[in-house]
């Protein structure tokens, strides 16, 4: 057997998720990084001696989270790069292939020192980007954010945080009816990084501003910003609205009420939704006090809440679980739910030719789960097996 025979593994009778459509009993055969076939026929089709069995399975693409803060413990504000790898490999665990680390609020030069330390790790390849929430937010929707560390987001303290990315600053989260606001989106689609609208008290006339400024995603939507009322539309209304803006979502029960993500997706679609986990350093472990950038937060029964004030705090979800609601609570097709939990991320980053959906050339990361449970089964990222791999036995000739 040779080096490139051993790097080559066909997934046989699986339920395939693929673009354009769901394909049962499929195959799909990795080489090395990537997916070399998919499908049936041209190679994708019919089992052979030696191919794993994936009877009784679903092959989806790697789920992308633009939106995480941590996981497994640690959380990517700590500043520590062993921690940042932790929360990395808990979602990795979860089926996140791809992820952008969030930050949170803090002192300008902290979070300027966190970005440093993320940096190494997407140049690394373990995360795909950083994203800023905070500190350029609203006071009165600061949620789990220390209020007495809030600035305006004047664009030269938006710049700084940006330049200490060293070109890795996927996105920033900022409230477009502060001073300085509209700038810094205009000044952010200028450097190409995606600006984002939340922690908000906007109204709808600003956020249309702040749109055609340059603003292209909702930063987990109908949190932290006003709700709909019939004589004042407030941001979410021209969010919703624009084809040009893609709208987070957190699915784990709690943030959202089932019928109100319904109602995202019967305006916007799901080519517009990117379901995310907001998560803090809790996701992956169970119930007790976790720290949250300056704050501390108590996770109880799932729950995170803020120690001082009992706001909720990001959240405990991992992406399979998204899934799985977004499936079995929503009623959401395959396809739908794949579209918002990788297609859709992965257009938004740029990286739609590389990732987001099982594709011949695309890398190999997988996510597997059971056809009938949709409880997450195994996970490979970059054609290597990273969980659950073991499970899988060859088929054997007749």
């Amino acid at each position: 057997m040779t080096t490139a025979d051993r790097d080559r593994t066909a997934l046989a009778g699986a339920r395939l998720v693929l673009p354009g459509g769901v394909v049962e009993g499929g195959r799909l055969t990795v080489d090395g990084e990537r997916i070399a076939a998919v499908g049936s026929g041209a190679g994708g089709g019919d089992s052979e001696p030696g191919d794993l069995d994936l009877t009784g399975y679903t092959v989806v693409p790697g789920f992308v989270d633009l939106h995480v803060h941590g996981g497994g413990g640690a959380s990517y504000t700590s500043g520590i790069a062993e921690e940042a790898l932790l929360a990395a490999r808990t979602h990795l665990e979860h089926g996140t292939t791809t992820t952008v680390a969030s930050t949170v609020t803090g002192e300008i030069d902290e979070v300027a020192r966190q970005a440093h330390v993320l940096s190494e790790l997407v140049e690394d390849g373990v995360l795909a980007g950083i994203h800023f929430e905070g500190p350029f937010i609203s006071p009165g929707r600061c949620g789990a954010h220390r209020p007495d560390l809030l600035r305006d987001p004047d664009p030269a303290l938006v710049r700084k945080l940006v330049d200490a990315a060293r070109g890795h600053a996927r996105m920033v989260t900022l409230a477009p009816e502060l001073p300085g606001g509209l700038d810094s989106v205009r000044m952010l689609a200028d450097l190409g990084v995606i600006a984002a609208v939340g922690h908000t008290d906007s109204d709808y006339a600003t956020t249309l501003e702040a749109i055609e400024a340059g603003a292209t995603v909702a930063t987990h939507l109908f949190n932290a910003m006003p709700g709909i009322a019939h004589r004042a539309p407030g941001p979410i209304v021209a969010l919703l609205e624009d084809e040009r803006v893609t709208v987070e979502l957190i699915n784990d029960g709690v943030h959202l009420h089932p019928s109100v993500l319904d109602l995202a997706y019967g305006t916007a679609g799901a080519q517009r939704v990117a379901l995310i986990t907001d998560a803090m350093g809790a996701a992956g472990m169970g119930d007790g006090l976790y720290p949250l950038g300056p704050l501390q937060v108590e996770v109880k029964d799932g729950v995170a809440r803020l120690v001082e004030g009992g706001a909720i705090a990001g959240s405990t979800l991992t992406l399979d679980v998204a899934f799985k609601r977004s499936v079995t609570v929503n009623g959401l097709s395959l396809n739908q739910t794949v579209e918002s939990l990788s297609a859709t991320p992965a257009r938004l980053l740029g990286l739609s030719d590389s990732i987001g959906s099982l594709e011949s050339g695309k890398l190999a990361d997988l996510v597997v789960v059971d056809s009938e449970s949709y409880d997450l089964v195994a996970v490979m990222r970059r054609g290597r097996w990273v969980l659950g791999g073991e499970r899988f036995r060859p088929v054997k000739a007749d």
